[in-house]
Formats: C-alpha cells, structure tokens, sequence
C-alpha cells in the first residue's frame, strides 16, 4: 500500500525543519509517544536506531525507527517496524513562500499477518493516521511558543 500525504504550514521551511528534527518535540505533537530511545547510532543521523513506545487508548505499541537517509530539506526517509508493519516514510520540506512550507510525506507500506487483513479492510485508517500526525505537527509548528 503506498500513499502520499501533504500539509502546509505557516511557518519558514528552515524553522519547521528545525523543530522536526529535534527529538525532544517529538513528546509535543506525537499524541500518545511515551518513550523515544536511541539505541544505535546518533538522534536524526543515518543509520540511527531508535526504540518508540506508544499508548493508544489501553493499547500499548511499540516500533523501531531507522533513519535511512538525511538531506533537509529535499528528504529525511525513515523506516518503522512493529508487529507485521513494516513502513518506509520519505519527509520533504518545500519552501512555498518566506514564512510557508509544504510538509509532503511519502508512506509505503509492507503488512503481514492480521495487518494484511487490516489494511485490506480498512485502507483508508492508516492514511488517515499519517494526516493526523501531519496536522499535529503543523498545530505544534505554528503554536506562538515554538
């Protein structure tokens, strides 16, 4: 399954890049991340790895994260696995004007198990899920304390 997701925000690229790529934020507009945790390698860096654990109402997540690639702002592709998902994101910055950028994310999906049977059921979910996480973000970005 392969998707792409875009939002717009009132914001310089150079200022919403800044604040994405800082892992203390993540706390800040990921609804229901309760650990994030390097465990290989360095914060944003290629080749880094990190362990996130999520509480979604009683439901507990937990996914690895792979930095793939890292060239702000054209690309910053990362990889999540958790049980039967596996998800490649590629995150592009565009400039659309001095104070507006364009945040576009690229999903691909890989689904086993009972996810396969999810993702054929409810396809549309996971988007969603991506939009919402994008529209977090765009809300934390452009609240006045950031």
């Amino acid at each position: 399954m392969n998707y792409t997701t875009a939002i717009e925000i009132n914001k310089p690229a150079e200022k919403v890049i800044q604040l994405f790529d800082d892992q203390e934020n993540y706390y800040k507009w990921m609804n229901g991340l309760k650990k994030y945790r390097v465990f290989e390698g360095t914060f944003g860096q290629e080749r880094a790895r990190a362990e996130l654990e999520f509480q979604l109402g009683k439901r507990k997540l937990k996914m690895t994260e792979e930095v793939i690639s890292r060239n702000f702002p054209a690309e910053y592709t990362v990889r999540y696995e958790a049980d039967g998902v596996k998800n490649l994101v590629i995150n592009r910055f565009e400039p659309v004007s001095e104070s507006r950028t364009r945040y576009l994310t690229e999903n691909e999906f890989e689904l086993g198990g009972v996810m396969r049977l999810m993702g054929w059921l409810m396809p549309g979910s996971f988007k969603k899920q991506s939009i919402k996480y994008q529209t977090d973000f765009k809300h934390f970005v452009e609240t006045p304390y950031t």
